[in-house]
């Protein structure tokens, strides 16, 4: 088979579309026949050297993909060769086939083409486990997503929605706050021009933001505290600003707020299995009613992987990067 080949840390110009063998089928795993796969900054962040594939993950960059089932190993039940599907990965994803553990596979929504498809695995169980099963978002809450023209922001507002709470979201231009503004997304505030605990604090009365989704970490720690309401919930996804910050605990205690921190890749696969299979009985419905969409800007053919990050490095994209095999 074919996949995008790192020669070694680096730019984009590092990738390569190259032969490779195909992956073996182990016991518990499906080979999926990929039609897509999409660009995740974890994916640039790999291609540079700073983050490594999990143990016993293949080296392929690509946490996500959609296709079809081509081979079902021993002990798997419920699926079979030629089922439209989409997967979370470990990796592997940039690439004409790769192997999962049949727990992170999932149907597709009906309604949705499978190239699209694969714009929902890795941001579906990314938002669902953080913003519903972790923070436990409710009707009537204010929710903020930094962030907001991402990905990962743009279905979380739509998550937000569909649950009943109040958007705000920060983005870097206009234009990415007027589509969050078309998903939902009621309090706008660009990062560049605005403070956003000022913008949330006046939209709510000083109430603040009940539940913060933060990709940022250490630069927007103290900020992101500051902006809760009492009983707030901070969850990290994210460490585009650094790691390492001093959190005022009095503070914390005194809103009897909490901050947690998750990452989704390295996850054992039970745990993963379990996200998946919140994500296939609670979200999907709401795609297939049409309240969560995926959004796409682009996508371009596999084989120019090294563009597709060039893309998302600048930052001017709105939604997902995909890449097809075809």
């Amino acid at each position: 088979m074919h996949a995008i080949v790192a020669r070694g840390p680096g730019g984009p110009e590092v990738l390569e579309w190259s032969e490779v063998p195909t992956p073996d089928t182990g016991p518990g795993e499906v080979l999926v026949q990929v039609a897509a796969s999409a660009v995740n900054r974890a994916d640039l962040l790999q291609r540079k050297g700073f983050y490594p594939p999990p143990a016993g993950a293949s080296d392929i960059l690509g946490l996500e993909c959609s296709g079809t089932v081509a081979a079902v190993g021993e002990g798997v039940d419920g699926w079979s060769v030629g089922d439209p599907c989409v997967a979370l990965l470990a990796g592997g994803g940039y690439a004409e086939m790769v192997a999962v553990p049949s727990g992170q596979l999932m149907p597709v929504p009906r309604g949705l083409d499978l190239v699209t498809a694969a714009a929902l695995p890795e941001v579906a169980c990314t938002v669902w486990s953080n913003v519903v099963l972790l923070a436990r978002l409710g009707a009537g809450e204010t929710f903020l997503v930094h962030g907001g023209g991402g990905g990962i922001g743009t279905f979380a507002i739509q998550v937000a929605v569909a649950l009943g709470a109040r958007v705000a979201v920060t983005a870097g231009s206009p234009e990415k706050l007027a589509r969050c503004r078309d998903l939902g997304a009621e309090i706008l505030v660009d990062y560049s021009k605005a403070d956003f605990v000022e913008r949330v604090k006046e939209a709510t009365d000083g109430r603040g933001a009940d539940v913060v989704l933060d990709n940022m970490g250490a630069a927007y720690l103290a900020r992101n505290l500051e902006v809760l309401a009492p009983g707030g919930r901070l969850v990290v996804i994210g460490l585009q600003g650094g790691a390492k910050a001093e959190l005022d605990l009095g503070r914390l205690m005194a809103k009897r707020a909490s901050v947690a921190g998750t990452t989704l890749r390295a996850r054992p696969v039970a745990e993963k299995a379990a996200i998946c299979a919140a994500v296939t009985l609670q979200a999907w419905p709401l795609v297939e009613a049409g309240a969560l969409v995926p959004v796409v800007d682009r996508v371009l053919p596999m084989r120019d992987a090294a563009e597709a990050h060039r893309v998302v490095e600048a930052s001017d994209h709105v939604g997902k990067v995909l890449l097809a095999t075809s």
